[in-house]
């Protein structure tokens, strides 16, 4: 069987070389577009099972072109994106409107090394081809046409006159961390559970999702305007404290340490005996070191491979709680579905599900350790 694959770009250049990538493949058949109503043509007449579409294009832009396919003519879309502030600002803004994933230009809107992404832009592809196709995102609108915060949300002000009011954390608390591991598809999923955490979370959530470097810190920037707890990108060594969500930086590691007796997040060099980075195999495992596993929650949400489901499941072995996401919302099903199979996880659930299992775990947990510290 072929499968029709549309490359879309403005520059001539991209088109051959995206072309001669894909066709390694003996069954890809690829067709090009040279801008966005080029693309809506061809769509009509040939059908493509997946669309790669360019971001930055004359005549009818990516993102214009991409609200035009998930509405007349829904399909896999993985955008090809400049890897700057900008290009991530335009990538989240596709993703939420239906794009599946996504691909970094290394140089900028023409890029002489395109090339040295032949394996990732074929895996995802094919990640795209077995991917669930999603409507559009809707975003709550609020006064003057304003994107509504989550009614549990705070502003970074109002977060930070609470936390005068309730003191320094309680350090003789016992401590606990949620660990989400995720890849393709993750940006939004997390922008439909993390927002639902409200701000009395009781534990500290870290985050590992693939992702370049350069994107990193928009996406956590994006999430704190979101989100009732706190998001910040994890850079030098950072104290995992109850209130905060934090996001590994991209092409690198996220490891739990402990500095002084505190819980600590660091960003550290990737580590190539791991295929995905940051690395959700490799944070968990770090986690287990610090925190006994019974005070660990993971969750493996939608993405490629299998990264973070052999440690998340030894968390459940050892006592610690574990979600995996469903079949029925993940983009793609392959980290999930891995962990169920290996036994590992204490609830499947669908996505919009996840955040209450998360509340009801943390905060049930948290009052059986007050209990038994007051016995004690």
């Amino acid at each position: 069987m072929k499968y029709k694959i549309l490359v879309v770009d403005d520059s001539a250049l991209m088109r051959k070389y995206l072309r001669q990538m894909l066709e390694t493949q003996d069954d890809f058949e690829v067709h090009t577009a040279r801008d966005g109503e080029d693309a809506l043509r061809q769509i009509r007449e040939i059908d493509p099972d997946v669309v790669t579409l360019d971001i930055n294009m004359p005549v009818m832009d990516g993102l214009t072109c991409l609200s035009h396919i998930m509405t007349e003519f829904p399909r896999p879309v993985v955008m090809v994106s400049s890897l700057t502030e900008k290009g991530a600002l335009a990538t989240f803004e596709a993703l939420e409107l239906g794009a599946v994933d996504y691909l970094p230009k290394p140089d900028g809107t023409v890029s002489l090394r395109i090339k040295n992404l032949t394996d990732e832009l074929i895996a995802k592809v094919r990640a795209a081809l077995r991917a669930k196709q999603r409507p559009p995102r809707k975003t709550k609108m609020g006064p003057r046409g304003r994107p509504k915060r989550p009614a549990a949300g705070r502003t970074s002000r109002e977060r930070a006159a609470g936390a005068e009011e309730a003191g320094p954390p309680d350090r003789a608390a016992p401590e606990g961390l949620v660990l989400i591991g995720v890849s393709t598809g993750g940006p939004r999923t997390l922008e439909e559970i993390l927002p639902e955490l409200p701000a009395d979370f009781p534990l500290p959530v870290l985050v590992a999702q693939h992702m370049p470097g350069k994107f990193t810190r928009v996406f956590a920037e994006r999430l704190n305007r979101q989100c009732a707890l706190r998001v910040s990108e994890v850079g030098g060594p950072t104290p995992l404290e109850p209130g905060t969500v934090w996001i590994a930086r991209g092409d690198a590691d996220v490891v739990v340490s402990r500095r002084k007796d505190r819980l600590v997040g660091l960003s550290v060099p990737a580590d190539d005996r791991f295929l995905w980075h940051p690395s959700v195999e490799r944070m968990v495992r770090s986690a287990m070191d610090h925190v006994p596993p019974e005070h660990l929650i993971a969750v493996e949400l939608t993405g490629m491979g299998n990264d973070g489901a052999e440690a998340m499941a030894e968390v459940h072995r050892r006592g610690g709680r574990t979600v995996a996401e469903s079949e029925e919302t993940a983009v793609v099903f392959g980290m999930p579905r891995e962990l169920i199979e290996l036994g590992g996880a204490d609830a499947v659930l669908p996505a919009d599900r996840i955040a209450g299992q998360l509340v009801e775990w943390a905060h049930g947990d948290t009052r059986s350790k007050g209990r038994r510290a007051a016995r004690a």
